[in-house]
This record gives structure tokens, C-alpha cells and sequence, in this order.
């Protein structure tokens, strides 16, 4: 057999295999090899570092009495043949002359090699980019397989799914990108990259890419949702009073945040301050609306946020994409509202507490049930209601009842009245503004139930009032006897 210390030095330099780890893959092998054509004996391969074989040897125990002759030697025959001194239990190992099976040994011992040479550069491949993880990498375009990108890093390939390109870039054959390595996947026949542009790390990374202070540690990114190839918003905080962190992300004259957009195709990204005051991270998240009060569930993470007529476009965005992206910032659920839809809902509110057995904080679970109307209250289901107030089903019927007779007397006096003044005010209450649009934190519209903290809202509950410039907390908390009224204001600087 060849000599196969050069071999094994070879490999191990330029593969960086551990030698022993070789050396006893070869020996298992051989052994294997030799058993297959031997038939089922106890052999056993050792490696002769001299002289760079693999010597194959057949042991055998040392009995009184023979019942195998493959794996049994008499005592007498021992002694006489292989060792003077055997005795009974003796392990005796003989070599086992070769002869035909050199060629399948030679044959084994480099499709061991081979594997070996495998397995240990998936292995490396898996080290170096396991550890790279959640970072950017550069690749070229290799060829496209079913929508998906195969990107060539250099010493190995990964791929950019379908599901994690952004819907509105093309790529060709040769053409460099640049993604985030999501994820890698340690396989059998090797490790597997998945590559993202879509997820909002991708944003997070390029910041840090083209921002010092980021870096540095000085300013932070807390939170960054995006949708791919449309808008994105980052909120970003200064551990350094003197530093602007909106300022430092935009960059002279907008170089910074220009680099990111370029890279981003064209995306649009918000940047705003991050603020540990919930109002007052509404306000900055849903820029550039100007919002006027804020209501808030903290139990529930939800917010009704309050703004002018002409204010409400702007706060929804088109297709609803502001306040989603609010929503999924913040980790709250919006509900934006104009003014007259707060007033309308005020209304119906003080109506409620007209009903049997209803408090300010039975109105306060009605409206967190999505109950914002007289109307909607007399078509609700009994079990619905009794499930949001917590109440019998005889109870809820009733109060359902109640409600329903309340309504039709309304709208009765609304259109047929003799034109007083409590008829104009059961007009308006039918009649009132439309209400604004609502996302939860995982983008979905639809109205939103909202409930003061404690179990109250607005006139009974906890209201969180937050301006652009200064944010108003007020409680109140209804007892039967008095209101207590808590005012904190706060200035923030203009962003």
C-alpha cells in the first residue's frame, strides 16, 4: 500500500483536518473493508506511523476448548504458534496477509479522505458564518432557481428567497447585492444561508454601516418596522443629551440617511425619537400628523389617539401605512379618530350611564369590547355583552333590552320631535362625524376597542392627553363621591 503519511500531511495542511481525527476514520474504514471481504471476524486496522500503512489484524481469544476457529485458538496451539506465554483469556492478535485486498483498501482509504475533506470544509464554512449572522454581506447574482436568488460569497454559495426580496428589485446574472445573512442552517449536504432585504434588520445594519455614533454606541436604534420597497420607520434614541440622534442618522445635508435610501431602492424611512412616554412616542411615531390628545389602555396596549379633521389623512397614511407602522413601532394598537368622532363617542358614552347597573367603569369595558354606540349596544348578542362586563346572561339581556329601547326612543325623537333642543342633541349623537381608522401592532385595520387605564375612560378612566409640543396626563378615577384630577405636563423640544 502507498505510503500515506504524505497523503494525511497534505490534507491536514491544506484542509485543516485534524490528523488523529483522519488517522482513525482510515483505521474504521479499513476495518470495515477487510470484515466485508473476510467475512465476520475480529479484525482490527492499525495505522504504522513509520511506515505509513494500515495494517489490518485478527484477534482471537485463547480457550480450552475451540467453538469458532475464526475468533478461538486453543491454548496448547497458542503457545506453539504465536505466543510461549498465552494464557486462557489471552487476546491474541495475528496480521492478516492482505494479498487481493490491497487494491479495495487503497480504493477505501481515498474515498475516506475525500469525505473527510468534505465534511470538515462544510464544517469550516458553518464556523465562519454561523458567527456572521445578522450581518450584511456582499455576493454576486449566480443564476435564479424558481424565484429564488443563488448568491456565489465566494467560498460558498447562499440563497435569497422569493419571500425575502423586496417586490420591486430585479436582479440579474453577475450583479452584486448586498443582504442580511438571516439565517444558517447546518445540513447534510452542508450548510445553508438564507439571505434577506425585506427584514427590518436589513434597515438596522445599514444605519450602522453609514452611522459612527451608532456604532460608538451613542445613539441606539429601539425599534425599526418596515414595509419592503415602500416606507420605513426607525425610532432612535441619544444616551448623549448633546447629540441629536434624529440629526445624527440624517447626516449633513442628508448624506447619511441618503446612502440607505439608495441602497433600499428608493424605500422611504421615517426617522423618529424614541421617548419612554407612550403619548409622547405616539406623537413622534405618527409624524409628520400633528396629533391632539391621546387616550390609553396600558393593561390592554391600546391607544386611541385624537386629531383634527384635516389631520386624519395624514396620521392614517395612504393604504392605512402610517398608522401600521406606528402600530408595529410602538408595539401598541392605534386607533386614530378626528375630533368630532371623540365628541360623538363622549356623547354616547354619557347615554350608556343612563342604562340600568351601568357605571363609568362598566362603559370603560364596553368601549374596550368595541361598544362605542347606543346602536351598537342594542344589536350585540347577550352572551357578547355578558362576556365584556363580566355579567350574567340574564343581567346582559336585560341590559340589552334596555339599550334597544333607549335607541328606538332616540331615533324616534330625532325624527319625529317637536324640534327641542334635546332632539337637535339626539340628531348630532346619531348623525356625528365619522370616525378615523385603527391598526393593531401587527398591521391589521379595523375599529378598536380603547379603555382608560384602571378600567375608566376619558370622563371616568385614566386620559393620557400628549401634543406634539407638551403632554398632559389627567386621571380620573370615579369613586361615587368625587373626582380626583392629577395634571403632569411636560415641554419637548421640537424634532
Amino acid at each position: 500500500m502507498t505510503d500515506l503519511n504524505r497523503v494525511i500531511d497534505q490534507v491536514v495542511r491544506e484542509k485543516g483536518i485534524d490528523r488523529e481525527i483522519l488517522i482513525d476514520a482510515l483505521e474504521q474504514a479499513m476495518a470495515t473493508a477487510a470484515r466485508k471481504k473476510l467475512g465476520s471476524r475480529n479484525l482490527e486496522a492499525q495505522f504504522d506511523e513509520a511506515t505509513g500503512r494500515i495494517n489490518i489484524f485478527e484477534y482471537m481469544t485463547v480457550v480450552e476448548e475451540v467453538e469458532d476457529s475464526y475468533t478461538e485458538v486453543g491454548l496448547e496451539e497458542a503457545r506453539e504458534k504465536y505466543d510461549p506465554e498465552a494464557e486462557l483469556g489471552d487476546e491474541l492478535g495475528t496480521p492478516v496477509d492482505l494479498g487481493d485486498l490491497s487494491r479495495i483498501i487503497a480504493q477505501v482509504a481515498k474515498q475516506v479522505i475525500i469525505q473527510k475533506v468534505r465534511e470538515a470544509e462544510r464544517d469550516l464554512i458553518y464556523s465562519e458564518f454561523i458567527d456572521r449572522r445578522g450581518e450584511i454581506i456582499n455576493g454576486i447574482v449566480q443564476r435564479a432557481e424558481k424565484g429564488d436568488l443563488v448568491v456565489n460569497l465566494g467560498r460558498t454559495d447562499a440563497v435569497l428567497p422569493n419571500s425575502e426580496q423586496i417586490r420591486s428589485e430585479n436582479y440579474r446574472q453577475g450583479d452584486r447585492i448586498r443582504a442580511l445573512l438571516l439565517k444558517v442552517q447546518k445540513e447534510t449536504r452542508g450548510p445553508q444561508l438564507i439571505l434577506s432585504r425585506t427584514h427590518p434588520d436589513f434597515v438596522v445594519k445599514l444605519f450602522h454601516i453609514e452611522v459612527p455614533e451608532l456604532r460608538e454606541g451613542i445613539v441606539e436604534i429601539k425599534a425599526c418596522t418596515r414595509e419592503p420597497g415602500d416606507r420605513a420607520k426607525i425610532a432612535v434614541f441619544s444616551r448623549d443629551p448633546d447629540v441629536d440622534p434624529v440629526g445624527a442618522c440624517v447626516g449633513m445635508r442628508g448624506s447619511r440617511v441618503r446612502g440607505v435610501v439608495q441602497e433600499l431602492k428608493g424605500e422611504r424611512v421615517d426617522i423618529v425619537v424614541w421617548d419612554e412616554e407612550a403619548a409622547i412616542y405616539a406623537s413622534n411615531a405618527l409624524s409628520p400628523a400633528q396629533i391632539s390628545r391621546v387616550l390609553m389602555d396600558e393593561e390592554q396596549h391600546v391607544m386611541t389617539v385624537i386629531v383634527a379633521e384635516d389631520q386624519l389623512s395624514l396620521a392614517i397614511g395612504r393604504r392605512g401605512q402610517n398608522v401600521k407602522l406606528a402600530a408595529k413601532l410602538m408595539g401598541w394598537r392605534l386607533d386614530i379618530i378626528s375630533e368630532e368622532e371623540s365628541a360623538r363617542r363622549e356623547a354616547e358614552r354619557s347615554k350608556m350611564l343612563d342604562l340600568p347597573g351601568i357605571d363609568p367603569f362598566q362603559v370603560a369595558k364596553l368601549t374596550r369590547a368595541g361598544l362605542h354606540s347606543m346602536e351598537a349596544l342594542s344589536e350585540v348578542a347577550p352572551a357578547v355583552l355578558a362576556e365584556a362586563l363580566e355579567i350574567g346572561t340574564e343581567e346582559a339581556e336585560i341590559l340589552c333590552q334596555a339599550a334597544k329601547e333607549a335607541f328606538e326612543a332616540a331615533v324616534i325623537a330625532a325624527t319625529g320631535g317637536d324640534g327641542s333642543p334635546e332632539d337637535d342633541e339626539a340628531i348630532e349623537a346619531e348623525d356625528g362625524a365619522e370616525g378615523g381608522a385603527a391598526a393593531t401592532e401587527d398591521g391589521a385595520d379595523g375599529s378598536t376597542a380603547t379603555a382608560a387605564k384602571g378600567g375608566a375612560e376619558d370622563s371616568a378612566g385614566d386620559v393620557a392627553v400628549a401634543g406634539v409640543d407638551q403632554t398632559v396626563r389627567q386621571q380620573r378615577q370615579a369613586t361615587g363621591e368625587a373626582d380626583e384630577t392629577i395634571t403632569k405636563a411636560d415641554d419637548e423640544a421640537a424634532s
